[in-house]
């Protein structure tokens, strides 16, 4: 002989009730074969929906042995008893238990979801049951648009969309009226006429002699278990055929992952407001730290192309063993042998000799102090100085002492001020030196010494047979290659010239090194602005968690009834941890939209650019992400991890 479908031994269920334990069953045995029709009965607190839940998986004894189909549910992990109560078990609740974000379709259609259904299969066959019962023209509507009837023949649909044998109903009619509640319990003697094992928990002896068998429990013990004959109309309705195969379990992961998204945006859209102010710490936190970034990396653009106006990559050679040595000006020992020396060398790009005196420029009435520059004619191409007008001297000037001079936009503005045309082929004096004016360059925008010093660019020829009366040199200036590096060049260089002179008798400047110092300044400032920002983003992602913390305990009867529909653990979990990161990553593409709108801005009202970087959005992006799943993990685990019965019994 068969073992019967269902089987408890000695199954006792125990609750703590402040200093006591509670017992809602006390030992209960119990055997339901399959296909029968049993109603089970007894006043409230008697121990029946205790016991349903039981026989649903939904709750486990304390102690004692339940079997399914020779299954010992103590025995098999939570996933396992969600796989059961979604291939053996429909639930047919007293209160629906409907999620109202969902049309009546969508509600019938969870538990195929859960099931690994096909869309195209599931859809029609929840249609099928939906028409079925007489909801043809309510597929699309939502519960709170149906009639308290219309909601449990939802409900009923969804306990047999994936062809459950065992038909689970807790006070079916409990909160219909007469009619409504004549049309459920016609339902039911269909369904246990296709050949399904249909339980009904109910007080009212009226539904319960509709049942073959009938149980009466009281105080947590059955006292009476009476077999009447099988009576109860045919079936109208030919036994649904077995379900189709499934989908594969990526594409059946897949397609729960797409119903978990689906909700994600419900849940999102049904508490806008809650979700705008979960997102705000994410957004200021993500467009703090872009914003940041970008704001440090155009400060060292900036500060570069400032310093690039001296030249990049030079070595200056100075006269003397450092800045301020009282020596330097006797130090002669610089020449213009020492400057061809180094162009020789294979790691220059350009040299240029530099000598300079004080004099007083005069034009017309106009006269002011100025520096007047000997240099070579490779000088401004080794330095980084534009041309603004006019043209620059050549090798030919140094060669013939030229009486030529390139000004700068200063001395163009204080000297020519008052003069109509351009100064190009004007002739002005330094001290008592006629110069004629070729050219004109921009100012410089750094260095040493004040930018809005004049400043008169000669053949260092002129400069020392004119002005200066020996062949020293103040200084050459070196500019390396593109492809070497400076550090290593300064080395050669140094070695020449000390093998050159006997002696290290002059100093060299690296403007790398200025460089280098600038932007690793830039750098610290902005990690220390970062780290503000990301304590920032710390802060969002409290919120967030608290917020899904919030949600959690806010769709506790939802959590519930996905889980009586057969959910697994995970499917909770990624339910409200995609939730969590969807909050997040909105929240950080908006924060990357208002870092972008503030650089525009920022950039119009200061003329100052924000360089914004591919790596750093990109790292924002995943930032955002990363805080999803780091803050929303708990609640989501907190959720996934409620027991069943607990959560319904809390909507």
């Amino acid at each position: 002989m068969a073992e019967p479908l269902l089987i408890l031994q000695k199954v006792r269920r125990e609750y703590p009730s402040g200093d006591s334990i509670v017992a809602a069953l006390k030992d209960v045995d119990l055997s339901i074969e399959a296909g029968e029709m049993v109603a089970i009965v007894g006043m409230s607190g008697s121990g029946k929906s205790t016991l349903m839940n039981i026989l649903g998986c939904l709750d486990h004894p304390t102690s004692g042995v339940y079997r399914v189909s020779g299954r010992e549910t103590a025995k098999v992990a939570a996933d396992e008893l969600a796989e059961l109560r979604r291939e053996h078990f429909g639930f047919i609740f007293q209160r629906y238990h409907l999620l109202s974000e969902l049309s009546a379709l969508g509600n019938v259609e969870i538990p195929a979801i859960y099931g690994g259904r096909r869309p195209s299969d599931r859809r029609q066959r929840a249609i099928g049951l939906l028409d079925r019962l007489g909801m043809a023209d309510r597929v699309d509507h939502r519960p709170n648009q149906l009639s308290g009837g219309q909601q449990q023949r939802v409900s009923i649909a969804r306990a047999l969309i994936n062809n459950a044998d065992i038909i689970l109903a807790d006070e079916p009619t409990g909160a219909l009226d007469k009619h409504s509640g004549e049309e459920v319990l016609r339902i039911l003697d269909e369904l246990h006429a296709e050949g399904r094992t249909v339980i009904i928990v109910t007080h009212d002896m009226s539904i319960a002699n509709r049942a073959q068998r009938i149980i009466e429990i009281s105080d947590g013990e059955i006292i009476s278990d009476k077999r009447r004959p099988e009576f109860g109309e045919s079936a109208r309705f030919a036994k649904p055929a077995a379900n189709k195969p499934l989908q594969s379990a990526l594409t059946a992961w897949a397609d729960r992952f797409r119903e978990a998204f689906s909700m994600a945006l419900l849940a999102m859209h049904a508490h806008k407001l809650r979700t705008f102010l979960t997102m705000l710490g994410i957004i200021i936190g993500i467009a703090a730290v872009v914003s940041v970034v970008a704001l440090g990396k155009g400060s060292q653009e900036r500060v570069l192309a400032n310093i690039s106006s001296l030249g990049t990559n030079t070595l200056e050679v100075f006269a003397g063993r450092d800045f301020g040595d009282t020596r330097s000006g006797r130090i002669t020992t610089l020449v213009m042998a020492d400057a061809e020396a180094l162009a020789k060398q294979p790691y220059v790009a350009a040299v240029t000799p530099t000598v300079s005196t004080s004099r007083t420029a005069r034009f017309g009435a106009k006269e002011a102090n100025a520096l007047v520059n000997g240099v070579g004619h490779q000088y401004f191409a080794a330095t980084g100085m534009r041309l603004s007008e006019g043209r620059l001297f050549d090798e030919a000037s140094v060669r013939q002492f030229a009486q030529e001079v390139i000004i700068d936009e200063n001395t163009r503005n204080s000297l020519f001020s008052n003069f109509g045309g351009t100064p190009i082929g004007q002739v002005i004096l330094a001290g008592s030196v006629p110069l004629r004016v070729v050219g004109v360059v921009q100012s410089r925008q750094s260095g040493f010494g004040s930018s809005q010093n004049l400043s008169l660019y000669v053949p260092y020829t002129t400069a020392q047979a004119r002005f200066l009366g020996n062949t020293s040199l103040r200084s050459i200036t070196v500019r390396v290659s593109d492809d070497v590096s400076t550090d290593l060049a300064e080395q050669a260089v140094t070695a020449i010239l000390a093998e050159r002179h006997g002696s290290k008798d002059f100093f060299i400047l690296n403007t790398d090194d200025i460089r280098q110092t600038i932007t690793s300044t830039s750098q610290t400032m902005t990690l220390l602005i970062a780290a503000i920002a990301i304590i920032s983003l710390i802060v969002g992602g409290i919120g967030v968690m608290n917020i899904m913390l919030v949600s959690v305990s806010e769709r506790v009867s939802e959590i519930g009834v996905r889980m009586a529909v057969g959910a697994r653990r995970g499917d909770i979990l990624q339910q409200f941890l995609t939730e969590a990161v969807l909050v997040c990553l909105i929240g950080g593409m908006l924060g990357i939209g208002a870092a972008l709108g503030f650089g525009l801005a920022f950039s119009a009202l200061s003329g100052f650019d924000l360089v914004y970087s591919t790596g750093s959005i990109v790292a924002a992006f995943l930032c955002s992400s990363l805080i999803g799943v780091i803050f929303g993990y708990l609640p989501a685990r907190n959720a996934s991890r409620l027991d069943p019965v607990v959560a319904l019994s809390r909507g």
